[in-house]
């Protein structure tokens, strides 16, 4: 078995400041509609934003050092659940990445404060 991790921060400031002078444009290149939706449903919404845009950014560099291949933000979707931890449902775009997909397991653990949000994503391959 092989192990691939990621690991980002984000100053949920930095997100705040793309929200407010990007809006839609912004949110609708990084995040799903469902994304978008069950984050606006949060009180805390621009910590929400943040700490999926860093359990992307980290997923991103699992990902990479586990295939070699870049994966667009938009194709990880990050799952919440109340009172559960989140998961990564992936939509990735290349067919041979998707055939790998039954040799592999992924989890994720995010996490946010008033500053900042980080997130560390690891890839299991069998």
């Amino acid at each position: 078995m092989l192990i691939y991790t990621g690991i980002d921060i984000v100053e949920n400031k930095r997100i705040e400041k793309a929200i407010k002078k990007f809006g839609n444009r912004f949110l609708n290149r990084i995040f799903t509609e469902n994304e978008i939706k069950y984050c606006y449903g949060k009180a805390e919404y621009v910590s929400c934003f943040s700490a999926r845009f860093a359990a992307k950014e980290a997923f991103i560099k699992a990902f990479y050092q586990a295939f070699q291949k870049n994966i667009p933000l938009k194709s990880i979707e990050i799952k919440g659940f109340a009172g559960k931890p989140a998961e990564i449902l992936l939509h990735p775009p290349d067919e041979n990445v998707k055939s790998n997909l039954n040799r592999v397991k992924y989890t994720l653990s995010i996490s946010h404060e008033k500053n900042y949000s980080v997130a560390i994503a690891i890839i299991y391959f069998y």
